[in-house]
């Protein structure tokens, strides 16, 4: 039997076996946004071939330390940024990135971890991932992965005006949603990072390609609607290798050599840019969010590096480069 043919038959029960696992410690809460400062991790990284799972476990107990209580015996979602067929840029999240954060919260004791994306593009996700390496980086991945363009879907009500939307039971059942993102520009919203990478948490299978009911709404007012829906969160952004200029897709590789990771998807979001050389408080989506996170340096604890040892100017498309940090 085929892989195509092997999930058709078992994709339904394996998702099924996620929702409906007993877990322990589920009615403990995961700490809420912080009302006072965020704390964000940035660690360098070479490669992709040394070791990640060290730093990023010191780096989630410096930032975070209250995560590596909550994720004991509960389900963990690992949500990369697989966007097209490429095996060789930094259009998707690196494949040993995946397979270092899934073997860090294994080790942190999560009952059930999870890979699952819902690409924006029609494509065929599994031959996708194929292409981007990751069969062969993540043993069992097929057993691992759910595709969220087809998953099954439960509504949501009162989502960014809309009276309900419907999103996979995967992502709906899951008691953290750790964000795999790909350090990269974006020819529609300057920058792509950990909250624009929710975008493929929408079913295409009911909302079409290229996510049309988010263009619709609109691109920053859908990041933050996203992000504001689904809060049991985790960020941990990839920028070893990221994308500069006309991303996220038509970029060049960018090396940042750096790995950056909090609980407060936005502090996560306006560091990554002040590494990139972007101005936070002119993104658009980072303003509207400004109630759910902190973006001020103030506001801001760094952990590990700091951005100005760390900051590597991406090269902005003609129409972003007003986003540029002085």
């Amino acid at each position: 039997m085929n892989r195509r043919a092997f999930l058709t038959v078992t994709g339904t029960g394996a998702t099924a076996g996620f929702a409906g696992m007993k877990l322990t410690h589920r009615d403990t809460p995961l700490p809420a946004g912080p009302a006072g400062n965020s704390a964000v991790a940035v660690l360098r990284a070479d490669s992709y071939t040394k070791d990640l799972v060290s730093p990023i476990l010191g780096g989630i107990r410096a930032c975070s330390p209250q995560l590596a209580d909550y994720v004991k015996g509960r389900r963990v979602l690992l949500k990369p940024n697989l966007v097209e067929f490429d095996s060789n840029t930094a259009i998707n999240t690196d494949p040993r990135f995946v397979m270092a954060a899934y073997e860090v919260f294994r080790t942190l004791g999560a009952a059930e971890v999870m890979i699952a994306e819902g690409p924006g593009h029609r494509r065929d996700t599994l031959d996708l991932a194929d292409q981007a390496r990751y069969f062969d980086n993540v043993p069992g991945f097929e057993g691992l992965f759910t595709d969220l363009n087809r998953d099954d879907v439960s509504p949501v009500t009162n989502f960014a005006g809309e009276e309900r939307m419907y999103f996979p039971n995967t992502a709906l059942g899951a008691d953290l949603i750790v964000s795999l993102a790909k350090m990269k520009t974006h020819h529609w919203a300057g920058a792509t990072l950990a909250m624009k990478n929710f975008f493929g948490l929408v079913p295409g299978s009911v909302y079409g390609w290229p996510k049309n009911k988010l263009h619709y709404i609109g691109i920053p007012q859908s990041i933050v609607a996203l992000n504001r829906r689904f809060r049991k969160t985790f960020a941990l952004v990839d920028g070893i290798v990221g994308m500069e200029g006309n991303g996220p897709i038509q970029g060049r590789p960018k090396a940042s050599h750096v790995i950056v990771m909090g609980r407060d998807l936005v502090a996560v979001d306006a560091t990554c840019c002040r590494i990139m050389g972007i101005d936070p408080a002119k993104v658009e989506y980072l303003r509207l969010a400004a109630d759910m996170g902190h973006i001020g340096t103030d506001r801001i604890e760094q952990r590990g590096e700091t951005v100005a040892s760390v900051r590597t100017d991406f090269e902005l498309l003609e129409s972003f480069r007003q986003l540029r940090l002085v």
